[in-house]
């Protein structure tokens, strides 16, 4: 097993010792301004370009800095955001139903289960009805109600309707938004686009980073690129899973390199489990499709009352049905956070009252809704993704439930950043899903655009802009040895992958890898599965670099060196995931220990020993910095959702 390290403690020293509610101000305040002439003459390196990073680029642009910036899609537009669908939340109140920027800020950290820092989240939750005022204004869709006003639903784990959405699309409308904003800066000639690119290592020089080592996707050329900062825009790490709602392209390589070259890795064991994923079908699959968690506003979910029944669903009558979230959780019923949902399906089903093929799935049921509020209704809010559902599965939901299983979705554990969302690579700045910050054990639904928006348009542009007021840069030359040593690197990593000409695939490795921590590290864990895991990863990462098969050339595209370097970098992330769960000897959020729970069988945390982040630090042994979590506004308590 890996052995690893204590370090000493971490801590964040941005936050200004100030009033929760004053924070911001008082940091935009102190931060130190640049000179709109002198912004030209620093650049900066935005990777990325889905929501964060595409409205960071956008904004540092149009302050006048010099951008560049990189995606591996062929355009910025095809970024993972636009399969966001069911909406962004924003304490805007306007149901007048009690919200508030308090009110969020408290549902955001009790959703997380108490492991997120109280200044980041009460920051987002202050931001977030600026974002709807900026979205409005270029443009977005959302929906509205008769009278023209913006609408509102609610999303699981609150008891308010602050929810903005348009129909099942909000992250592609809101993408389309940001990037308009940054196709404005490419055409004015503030951002320089590298599309088809993807950044294989970070350049450190003098303790900051100072620019990046990528490779073209079409031409396999090695390219160099140095700025003054570096924003990192990269998302999650779910595809480590290798089944997850992620695109086949999301991986972990930007974050993973730069992990090696120095910054913090924060709770890599927090993954979030989605509970409305359309079930898996057989081994064939390559990815897993995601139902927004809007649907659970008018859909109910259920399963039999008797196990092994194999009954057609409109054959059960209602009396044989058992609405278990509404039955365990009354008070907010098929709303309950995802971790809630996720845990409570998985345990009906391994109880044997699972539908579908394997038993492996529930009924998310809209007939009671298209009764009550009629056909014409349902499809207004819902009619794109009841379509895409019936395309996926041949079945028709507006006739019959569909059926929803549990899967990876979102990564809450991410890179370690401070109050100014800087890692501990100074000059490396980390946004949106790539960092940790903001969403404790269990992301909230509907807070993932929020935070990247809040992030790109909002946070980075003012603290990057103190980062830069407060140093003097010399000049790197791509001669410097650092810069030389990166790009040596990057080309013997390459060349060995295609040098092994082994006898196994790629993805036959990602799928063991994934399937290895699914049963592991997973919804629920146990210590004696978890050190198994831990003494099969460096055998299967070893078997990797002897056996796996890389055809065609590095100089050439070839999609199959792109995913043996990704999976490389996955076979390294699952170890450290599989430890920082070994040693998190607590149930919180989505992370279900099973030697720790309550007589009701929910999630038992410790918050005498765990109330804290495990920011890890790369090294032959990783080493293990605790930051303290301290509540003076929230008082962490027994999640409870009856």
């Amino acid at each position: 097993m890996m052995e690893h390290l204590v370090g000493s403690p971490i801590s964040d020293t941005k936050a200004p010792d100030v009033a929760l509610e004053r924070r911001w101000d008082e940091r935009r305040f102190t931060a130190k301004l640049v000179n709109p002439a002198n912004r030209r003459k620093h650049r900066i390196i935005v990777v990325g370009t889905g929501l964060a990073g595409a409205s960071a680029g956008a904004t540092l642009a149009e302050q006048g800095y010099d951008v560049v910036q990189f995606c591996f899609q062929d355009s910025p537009r095809r970024a993972h955001s636009v399969a966001a669908q069911g909406g962004i939340n924003a304490a805007k109140n306007y149901r007048n139903d009690g919200d508030s920027v308090d009110r969020l800020f408290y549902d955001t950290v009790k959703g997380g289960d108490f492991r997120s820092r109280e200044s980041n989240v009460y920051r987002l939750a202050e931001i977030s009805a600026q974002i709807i005022d900026q979205a409005v204004a270029q443009g977005v869709p959302f929906a509205r109600e008769y009278g023209g006003l913006l609408d509102t639903r609610s999303f699981g784990g609150v008891q308010v309707q602050r929810t903005f959405y348009a129909r099942g699309q909000t992250g592609q409308q809101l993408l389309l938004g940001a990037y308009q904003a940054l196709s404005r800066q490419i055409d004015a000639g503030r951002v320089e686009l590298h599309a088809r690119t993807e950044m294989l290592d970070l350049i450190v020089v003098g303790g900051r980073a100072r620019g990046i080592i990528a490779r073209n996707l079409v031409t396999g050329r090695i390219t160099t690129h140095l700025a003054d900062g570096v924003v990192l825009a990269t998302g999650g790490y779910g595809n480590v899973f290798y089944l997850s709602t992620n695109a086949k392209g999301s991986n972990a390589s930007a974050i993973w390199r730069a992990h090696r070259r120095g910054a913090y890795f924060a709770n890599p064991c927090f993954t979030q489990i989605h509970p409305t994923c359309i079930p898996r079908s057989g081994d064939h699959q390559s990815k897993l499709t995601l139902m927004s968690e809007s649907l659970r506003n008018d859909g109910r979910i259920w399963v039999p009352k008797v196990q092994g029944d194999t009954r057609r669903p409109d054959q059960i009558p209602m009396e044989e049905r058992d609405y278990y979230l509404e039955r365990m959780y009354p008070s907010f019923g098929n709303l309950v956070p995802r971790d809630i949902a996720s845990r409570a399906a998985k345990n009906r089903c391994d109880a044997g009252f699972g539908v579908g093929p394997g038993g492996m799935g529930v009924y998310l049921d809209f007939g009671d809704a298209i009764e009550e509020l009629g056909r014409p209704a349902i499809e207004d809010r819902y009619g794109n993704l009841f379509d895409m559902y019936q395309r996926i599965t041949a079945e028709d939901p507006y006739q019959v439930p569909m059926r929803i299983y549990p899967a990876i979705h979102y990564t809450m554990g991410g890179l370690w950043v401070d109050y100014d969302l800087q890692s501990t690579v100074p000059g490396l700045f980390v946004i949106g899903e790539a960092n940790f910050s903001d969403h404790g054990a269990n992301r909230l639904g509907a807070s993932a655009l929020m935070q990247g928006l809040a992030d790109g348009y909002f946070v980075v542009p003012t603290t990057i802009n103190d980062y830069i007021g407060s140093n003097t840069f010399e000049a790197v030359v791509s001669t410097h040895p650092a810069v030389t040593q990166a790009e040596h690197d990057v080309r013997a990593r390459l060349d060995r992958l295609l040098s092994i000409d082994g006898t196994r695939t790629v993805d036959s490795f990602h799928r063991e890898l994934g399937l290895l921590l699914w049963d592991n590290c997973g919804m629920s864990r146990n210590e004696s599965g978890l050190r198994a895991a831990l003494e099969r990863v460096p055998e299967l990462r070893a078997e990797f670099w002897r056996s796996v098969r890389v055809p065609g050339e590095g100089t050439e595209l070839n999609q199959e060196l792109e995913k043996a370097n990704r999976v490389a970098d996955f076979l390294e992330l699952a170890e450290l995931m599989l430890l920082d769960a070994l040693l998190r000897e607590e149930s919180c959020g989505g992370h279900f220990r099973e030697e720790h729970q309550t007589a009701a069988g929910e999630a038992l945390r410790d918050d005498t020993r765990f109330s804290h982040v495990a920011a890890w630090e790369h090294g032959d042994r990783p080493v293990l910095h605790r930051e303290e979590l301290t509540f003076d506004h929230v008082r962490p308590t027994q999640r409870s959702y009856t």
